[in-house]
């Protein structure tokens, strides 16, 4: 595994969630939030239809961009802890998602997983390369 295929890994969470949340909103809406709240009004769509444009637009970057060890630390971590503590919120204390929402919640753990052993391999990399020079 190299640090380029990891990041690539990491783009398609967000492209993959990203895409679902912005081509079908109203699925998202009615799989995610508790019976009580799951009508796909107009605003629920528009709202997770931006969540989801603003998720393609991060893993867009992501595929273009080229990671530093730094870069990818300070990513996985917040590109996830804020992101534990909405899931864990809106799922556990105030409960307006469903188990579904824990596809949200594995992605999120996935973007931190991602961001450690990117780090990690970066920082490998970096080593090895000004070995070589």
């Amino acid at each position: 595994m190299t640090a380029r295929k990891l990041q690539t890994g990491l783009a398609l969470i967000f492209l993959i969630l990203g895409a679902w949340c912005l081509i079908a909103p109203a699925m998202v809406v009615r799989f995610t939030f508790q019976p009580e709240f799951n009508e796909a009004t107009r605003q629920a769509r528009f709202l997770v239809g931006c969540f989801g444009a603003q998720a393609v637009l991060n893993g867009t970057i992501l595929l273009t961009a080229r990671f530093t060890p730094t870069t990818f630390l300070v990513f996985g971590l917040v590109g996830s802890v804020p992101f534990f503590a909405f899931n864990i919120w809106f799922w556990l204390v105030e409960p307006v998602l469903n188990a579904w929402m824990l596809l949200d919640l594995a992605g999120n753990v996935g973007i931190l997983a991602c961001g450690l052993w990117g780090w990690a391999l970066a920082r490998r990399e970096a080593s090895s390369e000004a070995v070589l020079d």
